[in-house]
């Protein structure tokens, strides 16, 4: 079996993890109201912007803004635990790049704290 072969193999074992299956179906319940939807999409957008920033401290007003939304997510319960499961099915993908990261011998760990 050649290497893509097997990369599809565990894509395929990935969606049948109980946090993947878990994490879809939050994610649908979450988007399903509009109001969810647009804060969820703003705080995705805002996080991705403020994580790649890559010269200096974030705009304080943006810091706030990500952090108002935050704030909103957490008091709706369908969001927070999309949110959460999100979060637990990352650890599982973040697992398997360290995994693929120290055959390649990349230190994932050194590269997140540059």
């Amino acid at each position: 079996m050649n290497i893509l072969d097997e990369a599809h193999a565990l894509a395929r074992h990935l969606k049948e993890t109980e946090e993947y299956q878990t994490y879809i179906r939050l994610k649908e319940v979450a988007y399903a109201d509009s109001t969810n939807e647009t804060l969820l999409n703003e705080y995705k957008r805002m996080q991705f912007r403020l994580q790649t920033i890559s010269a200096g401290q974030p705009d304080s007003e943006d810091m706030e803004k990500f952090s108002r939304i935050a704030s909103l997510l957490q008091l709706n319960e369908d969001a927070r635990n999309y949110l959460l499961a999100e979060l637990r099915f990352q650890r599982i993908l973040a697992d398997v790049y360290k995994i693929l990261g120290e055959v390649a011998g990349i230190d994932l760990d050194a590269l997140a704290q540059a």
